[in-house]
């Protein structure tokens, strides 16, 4: 626990006796009472709200799919209200002022995967916004998740020009803290007065294994938040990432990809196997696609700097068959996808072939370190961050 904060349990009056608002998803299943948190509270007459995020209650929402109406969730029999922070407006993402004025106490139980493209760490910089904003003193519980992707650094802190839903302004692509550590990153940005409280995920008696309840429909093994803060740029490109297939951000290609050439950029902690895949939906579904499946091998991997090479050679191999995907591309931006995602000008030149990797290993080194100086004040655990070099590339 850090200065000022102590340990806090579902014992907590405020909890039992309060008006409790919960942003959270399947994962916050207790197995020994075989119900969820929501259950739980509502079941004690304390739950007033419940926030719903990206992906919906179940994680049974594609990514950017809306929910306009929470309906589908009145089987469950709850007697709160049940609110949708992502639906079709632009302004859904966000919770409206009068949503938090009439709670006592609010818990954040939501699962990360180490990425800062990851919509739920951007639905709680948002709503510590309107909390900061407002000066409150609301009570904010927010459970302590291990990082899926471990205390490994990569990528660089996003600038304010290129923040969206995907990313949350001043986070890098993987910043290796718990949630409850990057919940006292973002407080202290805000300038936050709420009374931020962090809590163990067995606070209600114990969880399933870590893993076992997928957070959302395309993050499905444990390998997945390893391969994610690189894998993931593949989106703003026409290539696909491997949606609509049982292992996405593992796998890329495209019909019209060369393959294999023998020249693909590989890197120390992976290995690139050749494949044929074919989406059963998303980007080229029932076509046969020509691509890798990125296998780790247990050493040091960068999966950022790999991904970086591997995208550029597939623009400099495909020629005109490769292209970026064009528009606005999420909520809170009319950026594109190349912009929000890579979220930095280095990145994004290097991508287009205007400068050389040493530029970005520059960029990434200073990056990093920046990061790990700012968090250190606020790491909870003994285990520090860490970084691996960006130079086992060829």
């Amino acid at each position: 626990m850090m200065i000022g904060e102590t340990p806090h349990t579902f014992s907590d009056e405020i909890i039992r006796q309060g008006r409790v608002g919960l942003l959270c998803n399947q994962t916050a299943f207790n197995p020994a009472d075989a119900e969820y948190l929501f259950q739980t509270l509502d079941r004690r007459g304390s739950l007033k709200r419940l926030f719903v995020p990206e992906h919906g209650l179940f994680s049974e929402l594609q990514d950017q799919v809306t929910l306009d109406s929470t309906q589908v969730y009145a089987a469950l029999g709850l007697s709160c209200e049940i609110v949708s922070l992502y639906g079709s407006k632009a302004g859904s993402v966000r919770p409206v002022h009068r949503e938090l004025t009439d709670l006592d106490a609010l818990i954040i139980d939501l699962p990360h995967v180490g990425s800062r493209y990851f919509t739920y760490i951007t639905t709680m910089g948002y709503l510590f916004e309107e909390l900061a904003g407002s000066n409150s003193s609301l009570a904010v519980f927010v459970v302590d998740y291990a990082n899926p992707a471990g205390r490994q650094v990569e990528g660089i802190p996003l600038a304010e020009e290129y923040a969206s839903f995907v990313g949350y302004r001043g986070i890098p692509h993987r910043y290796g803290l718990t949630m409850g550590e990057l919940a006292r990153v973002i407080r202290h940005d805000l300038g936050g007065t709420f009374d931020l409280r962090i809590v163990s995920p067995d606070w209600l008696g114990g969880r399933l294994d870590a893993g076992a309840i997928a957070p959302s429909p395309n993050l499905p093994t444990a390998v997945t938040p390893l391969l994610y803060s690189g894998q993931c740029l593949w989106e703003a490109t026409n290539l696909s990432e491997g949606r609509g297939t049982t292992r996405p951000f593992e796998i890329f290609g495209a019909p019209y990809l060369s393959w294999p050439d023998g020249r693909w950029p590989k890197a120390a902690g992976s290995v690139l196997r050749p494949v044929l895949f074919m989406p059963v939906f998303d980007r080229y579904a029932g076509e046969i696609c020509r691509g890798f499946q990125l296998h780790l091998t247990g050493e040091p991997y960068h999966s950022l700097a790999h991904s970086l090479r591997l995208i550029r050679h597939a623009r400099e191999v495909a020629g005109d068959d490769f292209g970026w995907r064009p528009g606005a591309f999420e909520k809170g931006s009319t950026r594109t996808a190349l912009e929000v995602l890579a979220g930095d000008s280095t990145l994004i030149d290097y991508l287009n072939g205007r400068c050389g990797y040493q530029a970005v290993q520059t960029a990434l080194a200073d990056g990093e370190s920046a990061w790990m100086k700012k968090t250190k004040p606020f790491l909870a655990q003994r285990e520090p961050l860490t970084r691996v070099s960006r130079s086992v590339i060829s």
